[in-house]
């Protein structure tokens, strides 16, 4: 009996709303619940089955803006620069000797079989020790004479390895394909993007088959080296299963503190529920709509999964307040939805638009990270915004967890009217002008000292090898061996000189080559250069006895056209109208890339004519550093895109812009102290942490929001700013806080992981969850006492005013 009694007042609220009310939105959704719930469960599961067919994958050619003029220089020249663009380099060391070793040659030879015959390799420019086109040349008494480095005759005896070594200092591979302490050498892989029948590359394959490769022959004698962006792709998919585990930690983390903030399991589980539900969605629209997921964009799912327990949470703690009031749970679930509807599709349209604004930039994987981050904040729409409220109407929530948070809520604005709850009363202070001031006053200081660092922010790589792996990795140390034993790195840029046909040789063209050479070789960060001006200079001095004094290059044509007949291949085309300049840099750090493109680009100002251009850029660094000026470009191009499209829908959602400056100020601080942060911790801006920024801005937004939204609704209805703020702390903002510090914390557990990449992502996230959060508590009110006030207190006037005069009305009536 006393259960139907206490039942009765809720059951009796369910009769008399009016279910015709609320928005059309709201009646289409809710009127037919079942139906929508029927959608969701069939999409579901065709997504669910979709997602199976999703690749992870990577693309080298995705990583490069394609319309940038060197790539696009890069791309006209590319059948005649093979081998300059996605190559590994596997060094094959004698621990115990030199490369002048039976057993050695041996390995080397089974090695560079095996690897000529792997999927994807560009065989005929693959080049080590034992492919013919590895060759010597000499002068002697009978004229210029050559071969292969390995003759054919080789049998391994002490006669053909003394030939060997002869043939190779007479090669000038010291320091290219042999290690200056001739203790190794290197076989040199360039791959293909697609092969003839048009399929991609699969990188962990290849990066598998060069494990299996190296486990099969290392030994105690024999150690292998393996570097290039194919190897630094695998391992970072190798490393993926521990990411994952660190996906589900950061997963497990938000459950519990969001458990532990309820106290109910049905609640928090569905709220768990329709964000992974978004994810499934995600994962299964990828695939039917022609893309896949690579490890740059591997977080993705995870940001959906983040943002979709902030707005779940909101919508949860809406409902579980009216239900502890005694409203029907179909009739709190509407509520609720009437409420934070609108706040909840502002901040993830603006998650989804300031997503989308990532496609200005020219890069394809950035584009494609755009699609799929814009994908998942779309169907966060549907399962968190719609999905969630609408199970919550049929499951409720726990009794007594709803009459706890009553009573919590009770006593909050009890307090309110004697004595504030200290950290609520703590935030409230910012209302008043004193405080108000001081926020601003430190905010616009921590904001120039922001600025003053983000001056610092380097563009690319700051580090040498794979910044995206630890120092200490297998990868990174492969890398370091390689740059000590080799005076020709991995990081090499080419410059191309385009001559009229037949003409690359002449001599006007070769002095000016010399000339551009010599210019880079002054350069700290380049160790050696290679062209056929150097090369013909070394021939010279060959054609006269040795003798140094010949060292440059001959001023007689038909002389320099013998050199060329003997030169090598790659350092101009077969019309003989293109030349390619080598410069092997000691790393590709920003710095390095940007020295080296300013000389060249001077030189080219100067010498350029109407026969002779010298073009950037090709080769790994070339590449890299045209990559690092379209980021360059598009950082601050993208933040400027991503804050007009967040001010744009803050201003349609208050329609003032007092309140947009409320909501964007907090957001801008923290940008300008993330690339400060970036600056202390030694990050650079590249395509992998491009998107981050622009994630942050995404995320943030949803905060301020979400407690402006209450606030202003507040004002309106006549309440003092302290009032009108302190109540929506109480209802959004303690979600907001418990957001920002689960995430942050969720998301700080990735330091540990195994991938550098992953441990910089999990501090700059956790920097801005939580920034993002004291931000919006504190200068929001501090803001709002100097903007809102005045001009919601005319509002809430002329709304008193008018109820007083249709009371007039009515009682005239």
């Amino acid at each position: 009996m006393h259960h139907a009694q206490s039942e009765h007042p809720v059951i009796q609220d369910l009769v008399e709303f009016n279910h015709n009310s609320g928005s059309r939105v709201e009646r289409l959704l809710f009127n037919h619940r079942r139906i929508v719930i029927g959608i969701c469960l069939i999409l579901t599961l065709l997504l669910a089955a979709q997602a199976t067919n999703l690749r992870l994958a990577a693309s080298f050619e995705k990583m490069i803006p394609a319309s940038h003029p060197y790539i696009v220089n890069y791309f006209a020249n590319r059948s005649e620069l093979s081998g300059l663009g996605n190559a590994v380099r596997i060094s094959v060391e004698n621990t115990g000797g030199s490369i002048y070793d039976r057993e050695y040659l041996d390995v080397l030879r089974k090695i560079n079989d095996e690897v000529f015959l792997t999927e994807g390799v560009e065989r005929p420019y693959m080049k080590s020790l034992w492919t013919p086109s590895t060759r010597w040349v000499a002068v002697t008494e009978y004229g210029l004479d050559g071969g292969p480095v390995i003759p054919d005759d080789y049998d391994g005896s002490q006669n053909s390895l003394e030939q060997v070594r002869i043939n190779i200092e007479r090669s000038g591979e010291i320091g290219q394909l042999v290690a200056t302490n001739l203790r190794s050498s290197i076989v040199f892989v360039p791959l293909l993007e697609r092969d003839d029948l048009g399929n991609r590359l699969d990188y962990h394959t290849l990066a598998t088959h060069l494990e299996e490769l190296r486990s099969k022959y290392e030994s105690e004698k024999i150690r292998i080296h393996i570097t290039g962006f194919a190897k630094v792709v695998g391992d970072l998919i190798d490393g993926l299963v521990q990411v994952l585990g660190f996906f589900a930690l950061a997963i497990t983390i938000c459950i519990g503190v969001l458990f532990w903030y309820t106290r109910c399991v049905r609640s928090t589980l569905l709220v768990v529920l329709c964000s992974l539900i978004a994810v499934v969605w995600l994962l299964g629209l990828l695939p039917v709509l022609g893309y896949e997921l690579d490890p740059y964009s591997i977080l993705v799912p995870f940001m959906v999964f983040a943002i979709g327990m902030s707005h779940g949470a909101q919508k949860m703690n809406g409902i579980m307040q009216d239900i502890g009031r005694g409203t029907h749970r179909l009739v709190a679930a509407r509520y609720t939805f009437r409420r934070l509807f609108l706040a909840g599709l502002t901040a993830l349209g603006a998650d989804a638009v300031g997503f989308a604004v990532m496609m200005v930039i020219d890069i394809q994987i950035i584009q494609d990270l755009a699609i799929t981050a814009s994908i998942g904040v779309a169907t966060l729409i549907l399962t968190n915004l719609v999905l969630l409220p609408i199970l919550l109407s049929y499951s409720g929530v726990d009794p007594k967890a709803a009459q706890r948070s009553l009573r919590s809520e009770q006593s909050d604005l009890q307090d309110a009217m004697h004595k504030k709850h200290r950290f609520w009363d703590f935030l409230d202070l910012f209302t008043r002008r004193k405080y108000a001031s001081i926020a601003l006053l430190v905010s616009i200081g921590l904001g120039c000292f922001g600025l003053v660092v983000s001056q610092q922010l380097k563009i690319g790589d700051l580090d040498a090898g794979a910044p995206e792996l630890r120092p200490d990795s297998r990868y990174n140390l492969d890398n370091a061996f390689l740059a000590a034993n080799y005076s020709t790195s991995s990081d090499i840029f080419v410059v191309m000189v385009r001559t009229p046909q037949y003409e690359c040789a002449n001599y006007g063209t070769l002095i000016k080559v010399d000339a551009l050479e010599w210019q880079l070789q002054q350069l700290t960060g380049v160790e050696s250069t290679r062209s056929l001006a150097s090369q013909a200079k070394a021939a010279a001095v060959g054609m006269n006895e040795g003798s140094l004094l010949w060292y440059e290059i001959p001023r007689s044509q038909s002389l320099i056209n013998s050199i060329v007949t003997r030169a090598s291949r790659e350092l101009f085309n077969q019309n003989c109208d293109l030349l390619t300049i080598y410069a092997y840099l000691k790393d590709h750090r920003a710095d390095t890339l940007e020295e080296v493109v300013q000389v060249v680009e001077a030189f080219a100002a100067a010498n350029n004519t109407a026969d002779v251009t010298f073009m950037q850029a090709a080769g790994s660094a070339g590449i890299e550093a045209a990559t690092n000026i379209v980021v360059r470009k598009a950082n601050s191009e993208m933040l400027l895109l991503v804050y007009a499209a967040v001010t744009l829908l803050a201003y349609i959602t208050f329609r003032s812009w007092r309140a947009v400056i409320c909501a964007i100020i907090p957001l801008a601080l923290t940008s300008v102290l993330c690339e400060a942060l970036m600056v202390f911790l030694g990050i650079g801006v590249k395509v992998a942490t491009l998107p981050v920024i622009a994630l942050g801005v995404g995320i943030g937004v949803d905060y301020a929001l979400y407690i402006l939204s209450v606030t202003l609704a507040n004002l309106r209805a006549g309440m003092t700013l302290s009032e009108a703020y302190y109540r929506s702390l109480l209802f959004t903002g303690k979600v907001v806080v418990l957001t920002g510090i689960t995430l942050g914390i969720a998301v700080c557990t990735w330091v540990l992981s195994p991938i550098k990449f992953q441990a910089d992502m999990g501090i700059l996230l956790a920097f801005m969850f939580v920034w993002n959060m004291i931000g919006a508590l504190i200068l929001i009110p501090s803001l709002g006492h100097f903007l809102l006030r005045s001009e919601y207190k005319e509002i809430a006037d002329e709304n008193n005013m008018n109820i007083r005069s249709k009371n007039t009305c009515t009682s005239t009536c």
